[in-house]
């Protein structure tokens, strides 16, 4: 490999956002990882100031290692774009439209992707009649963060109002989503590649930033267990979940199964964790590749974002 053909690469990681601590790990896990490769490599603290420091620092391209609202949802895509800067991962279509996930639902359901039934909350809400259309369990979600910040599950028809303020404290757009009752199922996507599937199984009542993040007994099973045919319709489904949100490079998408085997799309990520409990990582692991390659492999995607920017000749 001849790691001097990537340049100088800034690592963009931390940010503004509520996912902060988590975009630190990833960034570093993946600093070390080219360090180790050879690339030469340098941590950016993502700020406000992002600009003038990827101008003053010399760069020739931008590994993009930040999680949630600044880093995930085309706003730092946008300003590398209008640096000339190329980077990793979506663009600033996909990743604006992954990060709104009341758009993307809007946009599966138009294109006949099956999603959980879903509602707008705001403070006008009759919740007594959220309930009745959309049954319980229901998950209440801000509809523009990551890493499960701000969820709640609702069993009980008195708590979605306290639900909705909860999440209402993270974004000013709420949504209602039905809850699908089965196994909770992810799809790594990598270039033209979906990496093995996993199945998640959690001791909490979700999947959520505890579980995510900090527990240990979280289990991840794969390969998944599901039958070869189901997990190629699956895998299938992730890609044409990601492509219609104009997603590309690498990413991640989450599936629930239905007590049928039904598959729903729950969310799409253009910047999945890279941290020692991620699951992009561990999809890859299954696929014989190791967390360096994978990097690399990351990486790669920012060398098709710049060959497409120049174009022929």
């Amino acid at each position: 490999m001849n790691a001097g053909r990537y340049g100088k690469v800034a690592v963009l990681m931390g940010g503004p956002s509520a996912e902060r601590e988590v975009s630190l790990k990833s960034g570093n896990a993946v600093l070390a990882a080219l360090t180790r490769a050879g690339v030469d490599a340098h941590a950016i603290d993502a700020g406000r100031d992002v600009i003038p420091v990827l101008e003053r620092g010399g760069f020739d391209r931008a590994f993009i290692a930040l999680h949630g609202r600044f880093g995930e949802d085309g706003v730092v895509q946008g300003a590398l774009e209008t640096l000339g800067l190329p980077y990793t991962g979506s663009g600033v279509l996909g990743c604006a439209l992954s990060m709104d996930k009341l758009r993307c639902k809007q946009l599966w359901k138009g294109c006949g992707i099956a999603t959980p039934a879903f509602e707008v909350l705001d403070a006008e809400t009759r919740f007594d009649q959220v309930v009745e259309r959309l049954g319980l369990p229901i998950f209440v979600k801000p509809a523009r963060e990551g890493s499960s910040i701000g969820i709640t599950k609702v069993k009980q028809p008195g708590e979605l109002e306290r639900a909705w303020e909860t999440a209402a404290r993270y974004d000013d757009l709420v949504i209602a989503e039905q809850a699908i009752v089965g196994p909770e199922i992810t799809a790594a996507l990598l270039g033209d590649q979906v990496l093995p599937l996993i199945r998640l199984e959690t001791v909490t009542e979700f999947y959520d930033y505890d579980a995510k993040y900090l527990r240990d007994d979280t289990r991840y099973h794969c390969p998944s267990g599901l039958a070869g045919r189901e997990e190629r319709r699956v895998q299938r489904l992730a890609r044409q979940a990601f492509a219609a949100l104009d997603c590309g490079g690498w990413g991640r998408v989450d599936f629930m199964l239905d007590r049928n085997g039904e598959p729903y799309v729950l969310e799409a990520n253009t910047v999945p964790g890279m941290t020692d409990h991620s699951l992009v990582p561990m999809a890859a692991r299954a696929a014989g590749m190791d967390f360096d390659a994978l990097v690399l492999r990351i990486l790669d995607t920012s060398l098709t974002r710049e060959g497409a920017r120049r174009g022929p000749g």
